[in-house]
């Protein structure tokens, strides 16, 4: 009987996996900016971005993120910063010219990271990390797409939500 047991316990544990475990880069575009002035290369959030930056500090509320990104520009930062001061992580600036792209792979394993940049830099940031020529660059009125990397135990997978 206890032979019995065994081989059963055996069976059941061979088709056992342990939940996978995965690291996760999600990169998203800045909040709505000011667009009264073409020429401010530097405007700062609208009413809308205000907003907005709070709903991203919701959503990755309950995201563990270690470890914010962001590009050198008022709405970039004021993108974050709610989720910054609301966890006191430290924002991280980042020129999308000089990222190293296995390096800050290998520098994400075990952590939640999140990146804010811009519509002509987030899509080529996430072919990068991907390896792979997949997205394309996002609409200018276009502030709610969120690109999730996740580096997991079986491999990487990404994909693209939107969230309003």
């Amino acid at each position: 009987m206890n032979i019995l047991k065994i081989l059963v316990f055996l069976l059941f544990t061979s088709f056992y996996k342990p939940s996978e475990r995965c690291s996760n880069i999600y990169l998203i575009r800045h909040a709505e900016k000011v667009r009264t002035d073409k020429s401010d290369r530097d405007p700062d959030l609208n009413k809308n971005g205000f907003l907005r930056a709070i709903n991203w500090k919701n959503y990755f509320s309950d995201k563990n993120i270690s470890r914010i990104y962001s590009t050198n520009y008022k709405r970039t930062i004021k993108t974050v910063e709610p989720l910054a001061e609301n966890n006191s992580l430290e924002i991280i600036l980042y020129s999308s010219d000089d990222i190293i792209y296995e390096a800050f792979l290998k520098s994400s394993i075990g952590k939640n990271t999140l990146v804010v940049g811009h519509s002509n830099t987030i899509p080529g940031f996430v072919n990068n990390l991907i390896d792979e020529d997949y997205y394309d660059q996002i609409d200018d009125l276009n502030n709610s797409n969120l690109y999730i990397v996740s580096l997991c135990d079986s491999g990487m997978i990404h994909k693209l939500i939107t969230v309003d």
